[in-house]
């Protein structure tokens, strides 16, 4: 699992929107419509470039024995002075052909320790209510502290129940 720099990520948007149409497919909301045609997820992802540039954007990813990428998530830094010390976890993702193999898991504790490790002492998230995502969340420590009513639709367009989680992390000194 690694941090893509803006060149990896301009050179793995291509496998990025893979992934990302394959969540989608596979009914995850992730803020799409189905059906979300592999060009607008590259567009997407694209559109992100600027924000990996600056560094209000991080990226990993995780990528499977055939270098293909099977796993991604996101940490996004707030850009205000008063919510420096927060990051939002955005886009955790696994190919369904990748899962149930704790990638999801492995995903969750690599974003953990590199928000802590980014001197982040607090990672918020959002996912649908009683999706899979939110047992993982749940299973790994995350708190509860709210859940929103008909927040956003699944791919039908469906409003679906979001819920909002937050985890306390110890900041880990920076080593060089």
């Amino acid at each position: 699992m690694t941090r893509l720099t803006a060149g990896e990520f301009r050179d793995s948007v291509p496998d990025l929107a893979r992934v990302l149409v394959d969540a989608v497919d596979g009914n995850a909301s992730v803020g799409f419509l189905a059906p979300f045609p592999y060009e607008e997820a590259a567009a997407w992802w694209t559109a992100q470039q600027p924000a990996v540039d600056d560094g209000s954007l991080a990226v990993w990813a995780a990528r499977g024995p055939g270098g293909g990428i099977t796993g991604t998530f996101g940490l996004a830094r707030g850009p205000k002075p008063n919510s420096r010390h927060r990051a939002e976890l955005v886009k955790l993702m696994v190919h369904r052909d990748a899962r149930g193999q704790g990638l999801g898991r492995a995903l969750l504790a690599a974003a953990e320790e590199a928000a802590a490790d980014a001197g982040a002492t607090l990672l918020l998230l959002d996912t649908e209510t009683g999706s899979p995502a939110e047992y993982l969340y749940r299973a790994a420590g995350w708190t509860r502290y709210g859940v929103v009513p008909g927040y956003a639709g699944d791919p039908a367009g469906t409003p679906k129940d979001c819920s909002f989680y937050f985890k306390r992390l110890d900041p880990t000194p920076r080593t060089t």
